[in-house]
């Protein structure tokens, strides 16, 4: 899919969302409707990834092609690994750069588990769960899919879907009961639990995915639905806002109700959901919208997410004689110091990578249409002699 103005805007809106809420490793504890909400941020990178994901793996199945496992996972690859690898290096050997001094075992991030066994006092580069939660759906989504094209069409898909956002709801309800319930009544530490158990396990947080793949396999097989989205983007994006609001209101002092932990979380998967598909049509005001530095804040969003926690700490720690306490001086420079670092690692690992992956898979499309046109000079033979 090439690149569409709307769905940059987004991913910009996620990433500033998500750098604001980690304010407070800066030494900002103050409120605010950002700074409290922020962690939304990545539902909405999740429903993008899903849609964009969804779209990757739905466009060739929806056609009647096979899907290529091997370009897929290289494809991945070459995004996700060579950035965050050199972050997890840099926590790794050099500890007095990360936020806090805490950190879970190596191995827990080298094999995607960290989300699965977190211990959130041990909160350095915990920003990673995330990551977990996508290459953890990058693993198993795709074989879904592949099983479901092959059994069945896009309503069964559609049906599998809703039973898993219903399964998630259901989990949830139990964890909260069993879980999270015994510990707020007895004034335990309420906040360790419900990440452990409700926040950071991707069993619990797969609403968004869910959403983001929904929408694409909408958009892949054509259905009324999305020739609909088409028709009133401006009048989904409406929803998307209002459902968003809803959901930064409701939240807000009821993180750990019942409700918003059963009921909440598709919620808001519906409204990131309708927000991408606005925005994913290339019409309306989310693609009309043109802010300077969003596709360039796009573009290395990732790279962003990776390192802004280890920045923040790291300046609050070593330098905040010299940089805090200026009012927006402080945020300036704050702000200054991650885009700088995380345009260092986009432009010095990232892009590099990215560019390598496009040469790899010419080479390897080059490979195959060449065994290919191999494989049918036989044949081509065996028919002229027959």
């Amino acid at each position: 899919m090439s690149r569409v103005s709307g769905l940059d805007l987004l991913r910009a809106i996620a990433i500033v969302w998500v750098m604001v809420f980690h304010s407070y490793l800066a030494g900002y504890m103050g409120g605010g409707v950002l700074r409290w909400s922020g962690w939304m941020g990545v539902d909405l990178f999740f429903a993008l990834s899903g849609f964009l994901i969804g779209c990757q793996v739905f466009a060739p199945l929806a056609a009647g092609r096979r899907l290529d496992f091997v370009d897929f996972y290289l494809r991945r690859s070459f995004r996700t690994l060579p950035a965050y690898f050199v972050v997890l290096a840099i926590y790794v050997a050099w500890p007095a750069a990360r936020e806090t001094s805490g950190m879970m075992p190596l191995w827990q991030f080298l094999t995607y588990t960290l989300n699965l066994f977190i211990d959130p006092g041990r909160s350095a580069f915990s920003h990673a769960w995330s990551l977990c939660v996508e290459e953890q759906f990058y693993v198993l989504f795709p074989l879904l899919a592949v099983l479901l094209a092959w059994r069945g069409s896009w309503r069964q898909t559609a049906l599998v879907m809703a039973l898993l956002v219903l399964g998630g709801m259901l989990l949830r309800a139990v964890l909260w009961m069993h879980g999270l319930q015994p510990v707020l009544a007895r004034g335990g530490d309420a906040s360790s639990t419900y990440l452990r158990l409700l926040y950071y396990p991707t069993y619990a947080r797969l609403d968004d995915l869910l959403a983001g793949v929904g929408l694409a396999a909408m958009r892949c097989y054509g259905t009324r639905g999305w020739a609909w989205v088409q028709r009133h983007p401006n009048g989904v994006a409406g929803l998307g806002i209002v459902l968003t609001a809803i959901c930064m209101a409701g939240f807000d002092g009821h993180r750990y109700s019942f409700a918003g932990n059963v009921f909440g979380y598709p919620l808001l998967a519906l409204a990131m959901m309708a927000l991408v598909a606005s925005a994913a049509t290339g019409r309306g005001v989310l693609s009309r919208w043109q802010v300077p530095g969003v596709r360039w804040l796009a573009l290395a969003s990732y790279s962003l997410y990776l390192s802004h926690k280890m920045v923040y700490g790291a300046l609050h720690k070593h330098f905040a004689a010299w940089v805090d306490g200026h009012g927006y001086a402080t945020v300036l420079i704050y702000a200054a110091a991650v885009l700088a670092v995380g345009a260092g690692l986009h432009y010095a690992v990232e892009r590099p990578f990215l560019q390598l992956r496009e040469r790899v898979r010419r080479w390897r499309r080059q490979r195959l249409e060449a065994s290919d046109a191999a494989a049918l000079v036989p044949a081509v033979e065996s028919v002229a002699v027959d």
